[in-house]
Formats: C-alpha cells, sequence, structure tokens
C-alpha cells in the first residue's frame, strides 16, 4: 500500500484525494516532508495573509490544524481563527491543540455553514487539490460569500515538480488527487468567484500561493 493511499480515505472521484483519515501519521510525515522547517512555512504563509490583530479568520481545509494556530498567534487575543475540515478524526486532532482563540468545525469548502461576510482573512494550504474538480467554483464562490467586502484571500497549493521523481514522491504523500492538480487553473477560478487577484509568487518547498481581496464594491459599480 503506497503512502498516500494509506493516509487517505476511499474517494470516489478520481480527480480529489478524499479525505484524509489518519492524523497523526499525516502530521508526523508532514514534518518530516518539511525538513523541520513546516513551522517556517506556515508562519510565512500566516503573514501573507495579512491577518492582524482583531481579525476574524477562516482556515479552510486545515487538516491538522498547523497553519491555524499560526493565524490565531497573528490575530491576537482580540481576534479569531477557525479551522474547517471535511475530516472529522483532523478535526478532532486539531482541537487537542487549539489555543483559546482557536475552533475547529466539520465541513466542505463547497458548503461553508457560516454566515455572509463572516470573516476578515480567509487562508487555505494544500487543500485545494483535495476538493473535487466539479466542486471547486462552487468553493472559492462559498469563499467569497463568507469573505466581507474588503477582506483577504490567500490560496496555496503543491507546485508539482518537473523532475519526474520529485512528482512520484509528492504523489506518494498527496495521493491521487496530485495527478489532478488545479495550480494552473486557481487565477480562473478566484476570479471567476469575483475576488481580485492582487499577487502570486512561489514558496519553499514547492508552494505557490495567489493573494485576492474581495471587492468593496460589486463588479458593476467598478
Amino acid at each position: 500500500m503506497g503512502l498516500g493511499k494509506f493516509l487517505h480515505s476511499h474517494v470516489e472521484h478520481a480527480d480529489a484525494g478524499g479525505t484524509i483519515e489518519r492524523a497523526r501519521a499525516y502530521d508526523i510525515v508532514g514534518i518530516v516532508a518539511f525538513a523541520g522547517q513546516r513551522g517556517r512555512v506556515f508562519r510565512r504563509l500566516a503573514a501573507l495573509s495579512g491577518a492582524r490583530p482583531g481579525d476574524r479568520v477562516l482556515d479552510v481545509g486545515c487538516g491538522t490544524g498547523a497553519l491555524t494556530r499560526m493565524l490565531a498567534t497573528r490575530v491576537s487575543t482580540t481576534g479569531t481563527a477557525t479551522g474547517l475540515d471535511p475530516s472529522e478524526p483532523m478535526i478532532e486532532y486539531a482541537r487537542h491543540r487549539a489555543p483559546e482563540n482557536c475552533g475547529y468545525v466539520v465541513g466542505e469548502a463547497q458548503d461553508l455553514p457560516f454566515d455572509d461576510q463572516s470573516f476578515a482573512v480567509i487562508a487555505s494550504s494544500y487543500a485545494i487539490h483535495h476538493i473535487p474538480a466539479a466542486a471547486r467554483q462552487a468553493a472559492f464562490t462559498e469563499m467569497f460569500r463568507v469573505l466581507r467586502p474588503g477582506g483577504r484571500l490567500l490560496i496555496a497549493d503543491f507546485r508539482p515538480p518537473t523532475n519526474p521523481i520529485g512528482a512520484h514522491l509528492i504523489g506518494m504523500v498527496s495521493g491521487p488527487a496530485m495527478a489532478h492538480n488545479p495550480i494552473d487553473k486557481l487565477a480562473g477560478l478566484i476570479t471567476g468567484a469575483g475576488f481580485h487577484v492582487t499577487a502570486e509568487g512561489d514558496q519553499w518547498p514547492l508552494l505557490h500561493y495567489l493573494q485576492a481581496t474581495r471587492p468593496t464594491l460589486p463588479a458593476a459599480l467598478h
């Protein structure tokens, strides 16, 4: 059994990786894969999100909550960070490590259980490729709905290596979703939901990110 199959649940969609059920094993694999630099990587992502003290922040596809906890630190005790993931084992694992201003919810990106304009910042890391392709636009539309006007969006996902050996190793960890990684479609999905992309770039290791905002006025009024 490959490592990806071990970590992931069985999925009916060939274009998504499904939920990750073995939270502790996933956490250990993540620490090893980042060569001991996972904390630095997620601190950088939290900074790129633009989260500030007092903000209410959502982490979509939070996994074991590493980024959520970094976001909770940035918003300080006057703000809150909420992590959302479809895997109950991942959410349960994350809850045991949550600071007081950090909470976790079981749910799907394409059907967010939050009110309109609930958050100042939305972030998502290493998660979009797990969403079935047919549901990805709906996921970004939902993020647009729950983000307040002027709010900030950060999306980061694997930048597939061009080296065949590297691609195979990443696929072993990520499961079947890596074969359908939407990295080249992210900008279109984000703008298609109504966001304005403000920046994009690459980060170590094999990570591509996009920053965007929700306009303060409807598109027709710009």
